[in-house]
C-alpha cells in the first residue's frame, strides 16, 4: 500500500470542519441570537411607505439580502 492510500476509517470528518467553516458557523449563530433578541415592533420607512414590523424580521431580511449580494459578487466562475 502506498503512503498516499492511507485510510482513516471515516474519510471526510476532519475535512468538513475547517477553521473557516467553524468561524462562519459561530458568526451565523451570533447573528441569529442578535436577531431573535430584538423582537419589538418598529416603524421602518421603505422609500415611500412606512410600515410597522418586528425588528427581527427587518434584520433577517437585510441579512438575507446582504448574503445574496455577497454570493453574487464573490461567486466562483
Amino acid at each position: 500500500m502506498s503512503p498516499k492510500a492511507k485510510t482513516d476509517g471515516g474519510g471526510r470528518g476532519s475535512e468538513f470542519f475547517t477553521p473557516g467553516r467553524i468561524a462562519l458557523l459561530i458568526v451565523a449563530i451570533l447573528g441569529l441570537v442578535f436577531i431573535f433578541e430584538n423582537t419589538r415592533q418598529v416603524k421602518i420607512r421603505l422609500l415611500i411607505p412606512e410600515v410597522t414590523m418586528p425588528l427581527w424580521l427587518a434584520l433577517a431580511a437585510v441579512t438575507v439580502i446582504g448574503g445574496l449580494c455577497g454570493a453574487y459578487l464573490f461567486r466562483r466562475r
